[in-house]
């Protein structure tokens, strides 16, 4: 062998350093968390707004939620800032991680409220679908919107289906 062989062998031997174990889901989704709250922290630190982050994973997304004084400017007309402000915290933790984030974001339980609305809003059109046996189409709404609904419509025993291109997305409730 000649001294280049060698030396490629040796290298080829060298044990490898062992790679550090991908940490666990829910380990990733309070990492996001933690990345979330130091990136809305100076935001908030930026834009001169008191507020409190409150971090907790719910299901399979690391959730934040801001509460504090008057924060309706950080939520906007119809949740279009929170929205905004989502996105870009989802930024900023694949920025770190390098992974795509589904973070959910709330500000002053506007979704919370948001919610419960819509849950509301379903149960009511469930109730009309199941009595007139006619399918229902609802205005169009946002995905985390149209996800509420679905969730609340496939609980009660029905489908539905999201139809449209945004922004004019909406959900169908459909018979059975």
């Amino acid at each position: 062998m000649t001294d280049t062989e060698n030396d490629v062998q040796d290298v080829e031997r060298e044990p490898q350093e062992p790679q550090a174990p991908r940490p666990g889901k829910l380990e990733r989704l309070e990492q996001e968390g933690d990345i979330a709250a130091d990136y809305l922290e100076e935001l908030l630190d930026i834009a001169d707004l008191d507020g409190d982050l409150d971090m907790d994973v719910e299901g399979d997304r690391a959730s934040v939620s801001i509460v504090g004084a008057d924060l309706s400017m950080l939520v906007g007309k119809d949740g279009e800032v929170l929205e905004a402000l989502q996105e870009l915290t989802r930024l900023a933790v694949y920025r770190e991680t390098g992974e795509r984030s589904r973070l959910m974001l709330d500000i002053s339980g506007y979704r919370e409220q948001k919610r419960r609305d819509l849950v509301a809003l379903a149960e009511r059109l469930i109730a009309q679908v199941e009595s007139t046996g006619e399918r229902v189409e609802l205005d169009p709404m946002s995905s985390f919107e149209r996800k509420v609904v679905h969730d609340a419509v496939k609980a009660a025993g029905l489908s539905s289906e999201s139809e449209g291109a945004e922004p004019r997305r909406h959900v169908v409730i459909l018979p059975r």
